[in-house]
């Protein structure tokens, strides 16, 4: 891993590399876009092209795709519904359609047709059509007096409230309100929803994925990050399930391709749906991170996949089941380790707590200011005290509440508590449940569950709350491991759920019926949902005073600072712009932001992660391409780039955007360094990747013969 410098020497860098005009920190909502100045950074086009309110906009090309709607971003590049995204963001729908007869996930697929076009098994596409502030109509709810508890109940009920009744209003759309900064801002999202998605084009795994994890989060990056799937609607436009009578989507705007890439110092920008940052936290937040948070999920992801790899060793079929949870797993837990690198390196939890010795310095300084936020940073403090102490219990229950086997006990008795017990209803449930048996492994989710029981039986006795699998007190940790997953597994044989048969057939019975069955897993999903239940009032309390805490104290920031803040990202459509650059992130190195078909080629082993296609290499080695693919100044095909703009998780597929609003890539990942930017971000060491336009092009002609994709584009090479 790389080493960070210390900030002063960042700094002095960053002047000294700087092209001139730096980018500026922040992921905007829309309403903000015209109050940038844009033109003064680099902007060539008006500024109501990339958002007006009032008509078709580059907003209107941007969609969330993946399953269920998230994933990531994705953007209409044709006007027949094509959408460029990440390969990362595709591979979950690419795992479940391989098969090792069909192996897509290695060797990549091709849609020669539209009629060879594959389903993305429950993929959705989601597109922000509309927006508008209901600040007014959430806090109306909140009462002088209110129970911290009640407060937070009444809120989210207000927010749901609010979605839904708009929702009633309109047909094809789903609504989201959004909290924008904790007890003072909310915003109504209206999307247009697309239910059938397909895949298109998506490149072999040794392109998509090359370097793997050895590179994940690392520059240079020499990975063809990106998928074209295409959304379709019934023939009237209206959202339809999967059909064969359904037609291409027209988005009302889609984005042109700029063949002719980047150089540094270019002016860039991003619009996509960032997911969460955390720069209004205080200190108290980030300690828990920390202490607690970070590494508690990084051991047990990295522990997860090691379990899964060692399941799957020789057997192929397997590892397609595991590929997307194990590479999803692997994101996040090297993201985290990057962070708590990041945090330690940089001090930011003792920064954090000399800016807010000052705040509360500039506090006191009034008497005004002192009685309405005198309290406010020390309130916070209890409240993060309390979740300390019960940090382990809240993991250890939701890890509990991902195993599969848990949550599908959960679905079935959600189900039989429903009023609506149409034959119909009970049918739908039915194919839900076989499809939840399919996509689990009962071994792998075995010895998930009994690590989840370990860890409960190892908090405090007033927190465990579980009676149903007994765990040893004596002997060493392996032999209580190999005991509580033998139980587990007895559990198992015992119950419904170890076939799918007779899993699928507990959705015929009521709850009653359920409880009288006496299945071991049933008793232990109730066991879960009564301790859940006392740990979620804990929660709405401590949410209820956080919001109220939290939005004080960005109150006293603001007038502290004399400035308004920008909201944390919350996976709602943002804009963010900055500049192609390379940066120093260790002494005596440079880093330049473009990287070529050349790195791939010195990587190259032939075995993964570094196992490109032959043709691939072959084509770098015989120079036997179109040479209008090549960067003029490098005389290479250039693979991946380099940016200061300020992004995160949910950028993922957004589109890299020039100053004229051309497609010159697709953003796909962070440097380690910029893990970090969740909680701070800067010039100096925040750069983000994407895969370079050219590079998507050249592999889309040369590897997947795809040159119909090229003419839908509209590029002639």
């Amino acid at each position: 891993m790389r080493k960070l410098l210390s900030l002063p020497l960042l700094f002095i860098l960053s002047a000294l590399l700087s092209i001139g005009i730096t980018a500026d920190e922040g992921m905007y909502p829309l309403s903000e876009i015209g109050k940038l100045n844009l033109k003064a950074k680099g902007l060539k086009i008006d500024v109501k092209e990339i958002y007006n309110p009032e008509g078709v906009s580059l907003v209107q090309a941007i969609c969330e795709v993946g399953m269920g709607g998230g994933g990531g971003t994705g953007e209409f590049v044709s006007a027949d519904g094509l959408i460029l995204t990440n390969h990362h963001i595709a591979f979950p729908a690419v795992a479940a359609a391989s098969t090792p007869e069909k192996d897509y996930l290695k060797n990549g697929f091709t849609a020669f047709t539209r009629e060879m076009e594959i389903p993305a098994k429950n993929y959705t596409c989601q597109i922000t059509e509309s927006y508008r502030d209901v600040t007014s109509d959430v806090m109306s709810v909140v009462k002088d007096g209110m129970q911290p508890s009640a407060r937070a109940t009444a809120i989210r009920a207000k927010m749901n409230e609010i979605a839904r009744a708009e929702e009633g209003k309109q047909k094809n759309v789903s609504c989201e309100v959004a909290e924008m900064f904790p007890g003072r801002s909310y915003v109504l999202f209206t999307s247009r929803s697309i239910l059938d998605v397909r895949l298109v084009y998506v490149p072999p795994l040794g392109v998509g994925n090359f370097g793997g994890e050895n590179d994940n989060w690392m520059w240079p990056r020499h990975t063809g990050d990106f998928s074209f799937l295409r959304a379709y609607v019934a023939p009237d436009g209206s959202t339809a399930a999967y059909s064969q009578d359904n037609v291409p989507f027209t988005p009302k705007r889609h984005i042109k391709v700029a063949t002719k890439g980047v150089k540094e110092g270019d002016f860039v920008m991003i619009l996509g749906y960032p997911g969460r940052t955390y720069r209004h936290k205080t200190s108290h937040f980030l300690r828990l991170q920390e202490s607690v948070q970070l590494p508690a999920v990084s051991r047990r992801f990295d522990w997860m996949i090691s379990t899964m790899e060692q399941m799957g060793e020789g057997d192929r079929a397997l590892q397609i089941k595991f590929a997307d949870e194990i590479k999803s797993y692997a994101n996040v837990t090297k993201n985290y380790k990057g962070k708590l690198q990041g945090m330690r390196r940089l001090a930011l939890v003792s920064k954090k707590v000399e800016e807010e010795r000052q705040l509360q310095a500039f506090i006191e300084a009034d008497p005004n200011r002192r009685e309405k936020y005198g309290t406010v940073i020390s309130e916070i403090g209890r409240v993060y005290e309390q979740q300390q102490e019960y940090a382990l219990q809240e993991f250890a229950f939701a890890m509990l509440g991902r195993n599969k086997i848990i949550g599908t006990a959960m679905a079935l008795l959600t189900g039989a508590e429903a009023k609506d017990r149409k034959p119909e209803v009970v049918e739908r449930a039915k194919a839900g449940l076989a499809a939840r048996f399919d996509d689990m492994h009962l071994g792998a989710e075995e010895a998930f569950l009994a690590r989840s029981i370990l860890d409960v039986a190892a908090l405090p006795r007033d927190q465990r709350f579980l009676q149903s699998i007994s765990v040893p007190s004596e002997g060493s940790a392996r032999e209580r491991e190999t005991a509580v997953l033998a139980t587990v597994r007895d559990a198992m044989s015992r119950s419904a759920f170890a076939k799918k048969e007779t899993m699928v057939g507990l959705a015929d019975l009521t709850r009653e019926a359920l409880v009288a069955a006496n299945d071991p897993v049933i008793a232990l999903a109730l066991e879960y949902r009564t301790a859940m239940e006392k740990i979620r009032e804990r929660q709405r309390a401590r949410e209820g005073e956080l919001n109220r805490l939290e939005g004080a104290l960005l109150d006293a920031k603001m007038l502290w600072r004399s400035t308004q803040f920008i909201p944390d990202a919350n996976s709602t459509l943002r804009f963010t712009y900055g500049y192609v650059r390379g940066y120093a992130p260790a002494d005596a190195t440079r880093h330049s932001p473009l990287s070529t078909l050349r790195g791939i080629a010195e990587k190259q082993t032939g075995e993964e992660p570094f196992d490109a296609p032959v043709q691939l290499i072959d084509l770098y080695n015989t120079r036997s391409y179109d040479k209008s693919f090549e960067d003029k100044a490098l005389g290479e095909v250039p693979v991946a780039m380099l940016y200061n703009m300020d992004t995160t998780g949910g950028n993922s597929g957004s589109p890299v955007l020039n100053a004229y609003g051309e497609l010159v890539g697709v953003n796909f990942d962070r440097t380690f360094e910029a893990t970090i930017n969740d909680y701070q971000w800067s010039e100096s060491y925040s750069r983000s990747i994407g895969a370079d336009i050219r590079y998507i092009l050249f592999v889309a002609k040369y590897i997947g013969k795809a040159d119909f994709l090229l003419k839908e584009l509209g590029v002639r090479y």
